[in-house]
């Protein structure tokens, strides 16, 4: 790659590729070249098409806009082009002549909402270029192979379509949901299986070769390099597309016996219409999952139930008659320990500064569960948030004298403000009492642009 090259690269379009929501960029012009060329000729022509220059440039746009950490090397992506100006050329080579050595992963762990850690591995800038540029020139030969129930890391649909999707079928009488949840489904692909399901599409070997590589990269902790001999290590932009490849037998099973079903990424619900049917199936899975794709799924974590009694991608339903949508309770306690955490972080700062850093979390938080019809949670919980600002207000306020200042400031009698100043109370119960709730009310916030749930949820709602 010349220098020209390697500033194209920072400066090409974006491309929609890996990711929890994907766009529909990769459906486009170079998606349909791909599809139509005869299959035979990608014997020849998939690594090509990896490194040609087009592909490289989204490649390099997406790995800019994602960032991330660096990798075991340390190089950083506001490093990346500086280092493709002057190594580009012999990467190229190395691509093209199949000899290419991806870098070990970094291990990263990080805690899981219901306790335990979730590793990921951290491939370096230069390997996550590779293997984006990768995903792009695979998904488009794998893409038609898919299942119309499969909705994750794939252009087009989302989460929320798949909730949407299992809602109507609830609706429709499949009133019982075999709920499978694989265990440790990244940290035990079996490479060998992973591999025959590529081979499928792909038949360029150099491009096999290097897949098998990245799989097999080592993950270093600690300056400790161990070997992987199965799994395909999560946040790698090739992962969520292997997985989707391997899961797709599953899929077609589960559609050779006409049963509904939704999954995302190893998320996967099957709604029946009974408990005997659900547990029949529910043994069936486990069989094929086992003889098939040698994945085992988590006992403990995996049920037939009602719908009303498990989550669904963050979401859950009323047991009524006419089952609603509502956010599950999970979810909301993982947006209040996030709330927590920001305030605890924030006591040093003013309430607006703090709003700032709220706001984000707040508005990303209500704009994925919009899909919810029961109001009343989200109307408590922008009480909530408001009792936490106001409860840092206490604190800050600090002493007596200060707080009653504040309070009469703030628009309370002189006696009202003395008797709250003085009450002997702690900063929650304070936060909540009536004094702080007339001094610093819902419009007091809006004022100083809290995002509101509820405003948000009226804004984003549409017919579900």
């Amino acid at each position: 790659m010349t220098a020209d090259e390697a500033e194209a690269l920072k400066r090409g379009a974006s491309h929609e590729g890996a990711g929890r929501n994907p766009g529909t960029a990769c459906a486009g012009a170079e998606a349909g070249t791909a599809c139509s060329r005869d299959p035979k000729s990608e014997r020849d022509w998939l690594m090509s098409q990896v490194v040609e220059r087009g592909n490289m440039q989204r490649a390099y746009s997406r790995v800019m806009k994602n960032r991330g950490a660096p990798g075991i090397d340390g190089m950083r992506c506001e490093d990346l082009k500086d280092w493709l100006k002057a190594r580009w050329p012999r990467v190229k080579e190395a691509l093209l002549e199949g000899n290419y050595q991806p870098q070990a992963v970094r291990k990263v762990d990080i805690p899981k909402p219901q306790g335990g850690v979730r590793t990921l591995g951290v491939p370096t800038v230069v390997d996550r270029l590779i293997q984006q540029a990768l995903h792009q020139a695979m998904q488009p030969l794998f893409e038609p192979t898919f299942s119309d129930g499969s909705y994750g890391f794939r252009p087009g649909r989302s989460a929320q379509q798949a909730v949407l999707k299992a809602a109507e079928y609830i609706r429709g009488g499949k009133c019982w949901v075999v709920d499978t949840d694989l265990e440790k489904f990244f940290d035990r692909v079996n490479h060998d299986v992973l591999m025959a399901r590529v081979a499928r599409r792909v038949q360029d070997k150099r491009v096999l070769s290097l897949i098998r590589r990245f799989l097999q990269a080592g993950m270093m902790a600690d300056g400790v390099e161990t070997a992987r001999q199965q799994g395909t290590p999560q946040g790698g932009p090739l992962s969520p597309l292997l997985s989707n490849i391997l899961l797709t037998d599953l899929d077609r099973e589960l559609e050779r016996r006409k049963l509904s079903f939704c999954r995302y990424a190893d998320d996967c619900n099957i709604y029946v219409g009974s408990q005997r049917a659900g547990e029949r199936i529910m043994d069936g899975v486990k069989r094929f999952l086992g003889r098939k794709l040698r994945l085992t799924v988590n006992a403990t974590k995996s049920a037939v139930a009602r719908p009303s009694q498990r989550k669904f991608l963050g979401y859950s339903v009323t047991g009524a008659q006419v089952p609603k949508l509502r956010v599950a309770r999970q979810s909301i306690e993982r947006l209040r320990g996030r709330v927590n955490e920001l305030c605890r972080q924030g006591r040093g700062r003013s309430l607006s500064q703090l709003i700032e850093t709220l706001n984000p979390v707040l508005r990303g938080w209500m704009n994925y569960f919009c899909l919810t019809q029961s109001r009343r949670p989200i109307e408590e919980l922008d009480a909530w948030v408001r009792r936490h600002l106001r409860c840092i207000a206490w604190r800050q306020w600090k002493r007596p004298k200060t707080r009653e200042s504040k309070l009469r400031a703030y628009g309370l009698e002189a006696q009202r403000a003395w008797k709250s100043s003085v009450n002997g109370h702690g900063p929650w119960w304070n936060a909540g009492a009536k004094h702080m709730i007339a001094a610093l009310p819902p419009k007091y916030f809006t004022q100083l642009g809290l995002v509101s749930l509820v405003a948000t949820h009226q804004l984003l709602q549409r017919p579900v």
